[in-house]
């Protein structure tokens, strides 16, 4: 006996980072699924996207001219239901001595401020709508420290942190507000890290051999998670965490074998 489950997504879902990595892959996998899109970026429109489902605007979402476009633009789709996914960030490798002032206002504003700026640019059109549903991507390193990544780890801490205590806020309100927390992917910022290393192909094996399954995660997997945050089918999370990194957090340690016997 077989049983079907279906789940419902927004009717439109604005979607920031969306030129490339994660971004690039929740776009690809809501219009595929039927849903409208309207990804953001500094950047371009990604290559390939679903013919009428997809637009693109081009912003910088530190800026509230930005968002207030964007806010007119759902207002004038007046979509039934509506949706948001935060996936824009910048990552600066670094201890806390190569930062100044100017590199710590930079990843705090697109990671920290973008985010915040988007929910008060979109939550009021939620309420108006009875309800919505946020998915707020920080990292693994929102919670786990990470050497060389101090001011990326502090600015994904403050969008955990923030988007749990907007789901408490909103509640009544029929908001849904989730935190995605990738680990490693093959694409983005972690890509841009690896190449900053001295020697790349010994970063990626190393961190490759750190992952319970041996091999860094794929970001099409990661955001099959973002999705399901956007479904009805996560009807009872609010202010959850999904933690996507292929149970690299699982342990304190992942024994490859290398180590030897254990006893």
């Amino acid at each position: 006996m077989t049983a079907q489950l279906t789940c419902t997504l927004p009717e439109l879902v604005v979607v920031t980072g969306a030129a490339s990595g994660l971004g690039t892959s929740i776009c690809r996998q809501l219009t595929a699924a039927g849903a409208a899109v309207i990804g953001v970026d500094i950047g371009n429109a990604p290559d390939g996207m679903a013919e009428g489902r997809y637009s693109h605007v081009k912003a910088d979402v530190t800026f509230e001219s930005g968002w207030a476009g964007i806010a007119s633009t759902v207002k004038s789709r007046n979509p039934k239901t509506l949706g948001l996914v935060t996936s824009a960030a910048i990552l600066e490798v670094g201890t806390i001595l190569d930062f100044d002032k100017a590199a710590l206002e930079r990843t705090m504003g697109v990671n920290f401020t973008g985010t915040a700026l988007g929910l008060r640019a979109l939550l009021p059109l939620m309420i108006e709508r009875g309800g919505g549903v946020i998915v707020a991507v920080a990292s693994i390193d929102a919670t786990f420290a990470e050497q060389q990544l101090a001011v990326y780890c502090a600015s994904k801490g403050a969008v955990r942190m923030l988007t749990r205590t907007v789901a408490m806020d909103h509640a009544r309100q029929g908001i849904r507000a989730n935190v995605l927390s990738p680990g490693p992917m093959m694409a983005g910022l972690f890509e841009r890290h690896m190449k900053s290393a001295n020697d790349p192909a010994k970063f990626e094996a190393t961190r490759a051999a750190r992952q319970p399954g041996g091999a860094i995660l794929n970001a099409a997997d990661v955001a099959r998670a973002a999705l399901f945050l956007l479904s009805d089918g996560s009807a009872a999370l609010n202010g959850a965490e999904i933690i996507a990194d292929g149970g690299l957090t699982t342990s304190f340690d992942f024994r490859t074998g290398s180590e030897g016997a254990s006893i």
